[in-house]
């Protein structure tokens, strides 16, 4: 299935490497198509690691798996297979993860539960494990590759390679953050998107570096959505080989706490706005912002309802101004809210205020703004003090024509 570069699309940024951190690619042929499928990152030893997963109940294998390692707070490696989610596949998707782990752990000799592996694809199909232990075997002695590649190689139905760079000071230790992230439909996460890794040469201890994974998350990975599909296999994992030598970050009064999570936060952020911007047959990037709102996640949670609803997204994609639908999302939504106090804007220019049409409403500068790539949609609840800001993308035959023909 050939599928058009999204028209949102951002050029995949230069990354330094991290010591520490190497990435190879591998051919397992978990489908038919012509290209690396297997993403092997090996870390050296010592690396502490953190994750937060998806809310979907018929998660993977391997999300099931992943939860109990996280706790264990220490990796040494991670496999990405890409065409095969292995959800909903029993104890055949078990066995095969498990293979892996072991087949890993003995190269390394290591902890098979210092083995993560992640899938991504078509679900209800186990992962074949001859395929992917000889997957497997070549991606070991597999020469390294950049972070573009490896980010091309995770993805399914993604049309961009997708990561993001950010660096801290840690005292006078300076630290560096890489990440890629693959997503691009079955996008609303309750955690995080489909599937995303970050890597620092920081040294920061597993809680802490659990905690500022799990703030980040908060206001990035689960403030988007592309179609209001939580994924079965959705995974977001922060690896630190602590390779910069800083002292272990333990909490927020060690020095440089606070600069290092804001460039995980800033690193998600990114993320997550790439892969709305993938959206599968995205054409606009939409911002909904929320304010007024009882508290800060009744706000997040009328903001997805704006941002998920289809009347909404086909509007925008249409360039239709039609604020009539934003209202009906509000009141669906399930939160507090007044229709005698709600504000609703485009661009920056109000169509109603206070529950009522703006008398001079001009739509003029309204169509001019829905037909820019890039969409802002305000809404002041004005019952309380609770602000979210939500990212989404328009809904288009696009989104149609790419999920009717997925497994093929």
């Amino acid at each position: 299935m050939d599928i058009a570069r999204s028209p949102l699309a951002r050029p995949f940024p230069e990354m330094q490497p991290i010591a520490g951190v190497s990435l190879r690619v591998a051919r397992a042929r978990y489908k038919s198509w012509d290209r690396a499928d297997l993403t092997y990152v090996e870390l050296v030893e010592g690396t502490t690691v953190a994750g937060v997963f998806t809310q979907n109940v018929c998660c993977s294998t391997e999300v099931e798996m992943g939860r109990e390692q996280v706790r264990l707070g220490r990796g040494r490696a991670l496999v990405v297979n890409a065409g095969n989610s292995n959800a909903f596949t029993g104890y055949r998707g078990r066995e095969a993860v498990e293979a892996i782990m072991a087949q890993v752990a003995h190269r390394l000799d290591c902890r098979p539960s210092d083995v993560f592996v992640s899938s991504t694809g078509v679900i209800g199909v186990p992962l074949p494990k001859d395929k992917a232990e000889a997957g497997v075997a070549a991606a070991l002695d597999a020469p390294e590759v950049s972070y573009e590649v490896a980010a091309q190689t995770i993805g399914t139905t993604d049309t961009f390679a997708k990561g993001a760079t950010a660096t801290a000071m840690l005292g006078d230790v300076r630290v560096t953050l890489n990440a890629i992230v693959k997503g691009s439909g079955m996008i609303a996460p309750d955690m995080a998107t489909m599937l995303g890794y970050i890597f620092t040469d920081a040294a920061v201890e597993p809680a802490f570096l659990q905690s500022c994974l799990a703030a980040a998350n908060r206001s990035t990975f689960s403030c988007i959505t592309v179609d209001s599909d939580t994924s079965t296999s959705d995974t977001v994992l922060a690896f630190a080989t602590g390779a910069a030598g800083n002292q272990p970050l333990t909490g927020f009064d060690d020095p440089g706490a606070d600069a290092f999570a804001a460039a995980l936060h800033d690193v998600c952020r990114q993320l997550a706005h790439l892969v709305v911007r993938d959206g599968e047959g995205a054409t606009k990037f939409i911002s909904v912002s929320i304010s007024g709102a009882e508290d800060d996640e009744s706000a997040r949670r009328v903001g997805l309802a704006v941002a998920n609803s289809p009347l909404v997204k086909t509007a925008i994609a249409g360039g239709d101004a039609n604020w009539g639908r934003v209202v009906m999302a509000v009141g669906k939504a399930g939160e507090p809210a007044n229709r005698d106090t709600l504000s609703i804007a485009f661009g920056g220019h109000w169509a109603a205020r206070n529950g009522l049409p703006v008398e001079d409403y001009d739509e003029a500068p309204v169509a001019a703004h829905l037909a820019g790539e890039e969409v802002d949609i305000t809404v002041d609840l004005g019952i309380g003090d609770g602000s979210a800001t939500v990212w989404t993308c328009d809904l288009t035959h696009g989104y149609i024509a790419i999920n009717a023909d997925y497994r093929s």
